[in-house]
């Protein structure tokens, strides 16, 4: 029987797995350190649930947000200690399961959806249901060599992390400003439902991963990255309402570039395909 591919905590969508070679001997400490990581990603997750349950808005968000943190860490730390296995992979789309689609629907519904009764309900639900979909369709295609999306440098919709904090975003603007208007359900409902709808979309966004910044503003990035910390501290929602407005109108620019590659592409295909040999010539 051939030995199925062992595949780790992934740090993003786009990041390709490693295949140890050789089989397990046993379960080495190395092996442990990501997948608890991912164990605490997901407690992290589910403990917004708890603390929105107390109307503890705050605390809600920010735990959804250290899982996030602490998603992007687990797959470069099997990576670095070469701990990848098909037990981790699994593991880590369950947390990213429970964390960015579970617990964020729940938090949202608990804060404002429950006024709408059944369609606040659906609306959660088919955010959570979006989450699960979103990553059982990355799981599918991750042994998959033909990827259009990611071989241009691109992801195929919005990542679930990314989505969880874009759905959050009118209750940044609620925390920000404290007008109640953000927290209306009619306003929060067709929000979820469009990040739900983005998450298991086809389109194009981008991969931050594949981001190479030339070396003449390097120095720029870094400094531009402090300042977004120092702002998180200072402003940590309006920081926040800043960001997911960054990630929207980076949106439409990816799905020009991935349309522009994909002609290329077909231009390519075009000038490289045989040309038809001419028919031979009657007597």
């Amino acid at each position: 029987m051939t030995e199925q591919p062992r595949i780790g905590p992934r740090a993003a969508e786009d990041e390709i797995p490693l295949r140890p070679r050789g089989g397990a001997r046993g379960l080495a400490m190395r092996a442990v350190v990501p997948n608890a990581i991912t164990a605490a990603a997901m407690c992290s997750g589910l403990t917004g649930i708890r603390f929105a349950m107390s109307d503890r808005w705050a605390e809600a968000v920010i735990a959804v947000i250290l899982a996030g943190v602490l998603d992007g860490i687990d797959g470069r730390m099997a990576r670095l200690l070469k701990a990848q296995s098909r037990f981790g992979a699994e593991l880590d789309s369950l947390a990213d399961s429970l964390s960015f689609g579970t617990a964020p629907a729940l938090i949202l519904f608990l804060w404002s959806l429950n006024d709408l009764s059944r369609f606040g309900w659906f609306a959660a639900l088919a955010f959570a249901i979006s989450g699960a979909l979103r990553l059982a369709r990355f799981n599918a295609q991750i042994d998959v060599s033909e990827q259009p999306h990611k071989s241009a440098g691109f992801l195929t919709g919005v990542p679930a992390p990314v989505g969880a904090g874009l759905a959050f975003l009118p209750l940044y603007l609620w925390m920000a400003t404290g007008n109640e208007v953000f927290r209306d359900p009619l306003l929060v409902a067709p929000w979820t439902g469009l990040v739900a709808f983005l998450m298991i979309s086809n389109l194009a966004t981008l991969s931050w991963g594949r981001m190479r910044p030339r070396r003449d503003i390097r120095l720029p990035v870094i400094a531009v990255v402090g300042m977004v910390f120092a702002a998180l501290l200072l402003e940590p929602w309006w920081t926040l309402v800043a960001v997911c407005a960054v990630y929207l109108a980076t949106m439409p620019w990816s799905i020009m570039r991935y349309a522009r590659i994909r002609r290329q592409r077909a231009t390519a295909a075009v000038q490289s395909a045989p040309v038809d040999a001419a028919p031979n010539e009657l007597p």
